[in-house]
C-alpha cells in the first residue's frame, strides 16, 4: 500500500468557506479609558436623555391614540387618508426625529428617497441593531412587517398601529402566504398605500457582510429602492447580535456617548429585469450585490436558520459558532431541511463534545467509529476534511455525511458488504466472521470489536442478520463509506502492483479526479 495516496483534493468553489465565518458575533473590547469616559459622561447624560426621551414618548403616544382612534385594531383594511395620514407623515415623523435626537443620535442622509408610486418597497440593510428603526422615521413612517403580538404592547403598540403594518401571526399556518399576498397587494396599489419597508436579512448581524436576503420583498416583482445603514462611530455601541452585549448594556453605552452618528443612504431605484421578475431569488441576489458593492463588504449565504443552529450548538455544549453552516447554500445544494441539519448537529455533538473548539481530529473520529486509525479511515477522513487542516468542523461533517456517506449507504453496497462478512453464506454473521474480516482489512483486534459487534447485534442473539446490519448502517452511514473506501484502496493497490512505474502518477491523478467527481454534487450556485 502506498504510504500516502490522498492529497488535499480540489474542492468545489461553491462549497468552500464563506468570506465571513460568523456574522452573528460582536466582540466589543472596552479599554479602561473608554469605560471611564462612559461612566463620567453617563452620570450626566443618561438621566437627562432618559427624562427627555420619556417626555417625547408620552406626547407621541397621545398623538398616536388620536390617529388610531376608532381605527381597525388588527391592521388596516384601507390606507389612512386625510388628517390621519397628515399627522402620521408630519407630526409623528417629527416626534420620532426628536426622540432619537434626545437619545443622542446625529443623522446623516445621503441620496434621495423616491415616492411609493416609483418604488413601492424599501429594502434596508444591513440590519444590526434595535436602533435601526430610525430609518423608518427618516423615510416618513412607511408600513413595516410586524407580529400581531406587537399591537398589544403598551405604548409602542399604538406606534406600530400608526404604521399600518403587514401583520404576521405565528399561530396562523397560512400567515406566510397571507403576508406575501398583502405585500404584493400593497406594492401594486399604484401609490395608494404607503411604501413598505423591509429588512430582508431577517435578523441582526455585525455588518461585516450581507447575509441571505429573504424573498418576501422581491416576490411582487416591482421596483425597489435599496437603503443602506451605517454607524461610523469610533466605539460601536449599537450592534446587537446573538453573541455580544445585551440590549440593556448597549442602550446604556449609547446614552453615555456625546453623540452617535448614523448614516442613511438611499441608493438609486432598482428595476427588476424580466428574469428577476420571474425569479425572486435572482432579484434578491441582484439587489444584495448592489448594496454589498456600495458598502464594500462581501456577501454570504448565512440566514436566520444559522442562528437557530447556533443556539442548538450551545445547548449541545458545543461552541455556538460550530452551528454556522451557511444554511441557505447547504440546504439548497444538498437538498436538506432545517430538521435534517439539526439532526446531523446532534450526531456531530456526540463526537465533538469532548473536543476543544468543536472540531474533530482523526483520533476522535476513529474513537467514535470504534476503529483504529488505518489507511482506509485516513482516506475517509481526508474526504471529510475539505480545507485540509487536519480537523473536521460541523460544516464539513454535514457536507461529508450528505455527499459521501449517505449515497454509499445503498442496499446494493450493504448486501455486498454483508456477503463479504458472511463467509459461510448462512445469511448471518457470527462474531468470528465479523472480527476476521475487520482484522485483516483494518487491523482491528478482537477486543476492540466486542462493543461494535454488540451494538449491531440489536437483539443480542450472538449473530448479525442483514436487517440488523442495514438498520445500523442507516444511523451510521460513515461505515458504508468506510467499507467502499477500503474496496477502492484494494483496487488501487492492485493497479499499482501491475502497472509500470512511469504510468503510476497518471493513474493516481485520474483516480483523484474520478473520486472527487463521484463525491461532489454537480449543481452550480
Amino acid at each position: 500500500m502506498p504510504p500516502h495516496r490522498v492529497a488535499v483534493l480540489p474542492r468545489q468553489q461553491s462549497l468552500l468557506l464563506p468570506a465571513i465565518i460568523n456574522p452573528f458575533v460582536q466582540d466589543i473590547k472596552l479599554t479602561k479609558g473608554a469605560v471611564i469616559k462612559c461612566v463620567l459622561l453617563g452620570i450626566f447624560l443618561v438621566p437627562i436623555r432618559a427624562i427627555l426621551a420619556s417626555l417625547v414618548l408620552v406626547v407621541t403616544w397621545a398623538i398616536a391614540v388620536v390617529i388610531t382612534f376608532k381605527h381597525p385594531l388588527k391592521g388596516a383594511v384601507e390606507p389612512m387618508t386625510g388628517w390621519r395620514r397628515f399627522l402620521c407623515r408630519t407630526v409623528m415623523a417629527a416626534l420620532g426625529r426628536t426622540y432619537y435626537f434626545c437619545l443622542g443620535f446625529r443623522v446623516v442622509i445621503k441620496g434621495k428617497q423616491v415616492g411609493s408610486s416609483e418604488a413601492p418597497i424599501l429594502v434596508v440593510a444591513p440590519h444590526s441593531s434595535f436602533f435601526d428603526g430610525i430609518v423608518c422615521i427618516v423615510a416618513g413612517l412607511p408600513s413595516t412587517v410586524s407580529r400581531v403580538e406587537n399591537l398589544a404592547t403598551p405604548i409602542f403598540g399604538r406606534f406600530v398601529r400608526c404604521l399600518q403594518p403587514v401583520l404576521v401571526s405565528r399561530k396562523d399556518p397560512d400567515s406566510r402566504k397571507n403576508t406575501i399576498q398583502e405585500i404584493d397587494s400593497r406594492a401594486k396599489s399604484g401609490g395608494c398605500w404607503p411604501q413598505v419597508l423591509i429588512f430582508p436579512e431577517g435578523t441582526c448581524t455585525n455588518r461585516s457582510c450581507l447575509i441571505t436576503f429573504k424573498q418576501g420583498a422581491f416576490i411582487p416583482g416591482v421596483p425597489v429602492q435599496p437603503v443602506l445603514l451605517r454607524y461610523p462611530n469610533k466605539l460601536d455601541t449599537v450592534t446587537w447580535t446573538w453573541q455580544g452585549f445585551s440590549s440593556r448594556t448597549l442602550l446604556l453605552l449609547t446614552l453615555s456617548q456625546l453623540y452617535t452618528t448614523v448614516e442613511i443612504e438611499f441608493l438609486p431605484l432598482h428595476i427588476p429585469t424580466e428574469e428577476e421578475k420571474k425569479s425572486p431569488i435572482l432579484f434578491a441576489r441582484a439587489v444584495r450585490d448592489v448594496m454589498a458593492k456600495a458598502l464594500g463588504v462581501p456577501v454570504t449565504d448565512h440566514t436566520y436558520e444559522d442562528c437557530r443552529l447556533m443556539i442548538s450548538a450551545g445547548e449541545l455544549t458545543l461552541p455556538m459558532e460550530a452551528g454556522l453552516v451557511e444554511f441557505t447554500k447547504i440546504s439548497r445544494k444538498l437538498n436538506l431541511k432545517w430538521e435534517n441539519v439539526k439532526k446531523e448537529l446532534e450526531s456531530f455533538a456526540t463526537i465533538a463534545t469532548s473536543c476543544k473548539g468543536g472540531r474533530i481530529t482523526i483520533e476522535e473520529f476513529a474513537k467514535f467509529l470504534k476503529l483504529p486509525v488505518s489507511p482506509a479511515l485516513e482516506e475517509l477522513f481526508a474526504l471529510f476534511d475539505r480545507n485540509g487542516d487536519g480537523t473536521i468542523d460541523f460544516r464539513e461533517y454535514v457536507i461529508g455525511v450528505t455527499i459521501l456517506c449517505r449515497p454509499a449507504n445503498t442496499e446494493e453496497v450493504l448486501r455486498m458488504a454483508f456477503k463479504l462478512f458472511d463467509t459461510d453464506e448462512d445469511e448471518k454473521i457470527t462474531r468470528e466472521e465479523f472480527t476476521s474480516l475487520l482484522r485483516s482489512a483494518l487491523g482491528v483486534s478482537d477486543l476492540n470489536m466486542v462493543k461494535l459487534f454488540k451494538e449491531i447485534d440489536a437483539d443480542g442473539s450472538g449473530f448479525i442478520t442483514f436487517n440488523e446490519f442495514q438498520a445500523f448502517a442507516s444511523t451510521h452511514p460513515e461505515y458504508a463509506k468506510l467499507f467502499t473506501t477500503y474496496l477502492e484502496l484494494q483496487r488501487y493497490q492492485a493497479l499499482q502492483e501491475t502497472m509500470p512505474p512511469d504510468e503510476e502518477s497518471n493513474t493516481q491523478s485520474g483516480e483523484v479526479e474520478k473520486e472527487e467527481d463521484s463525491m461532489s454534487d454537480k449543481k452550480d450556485d
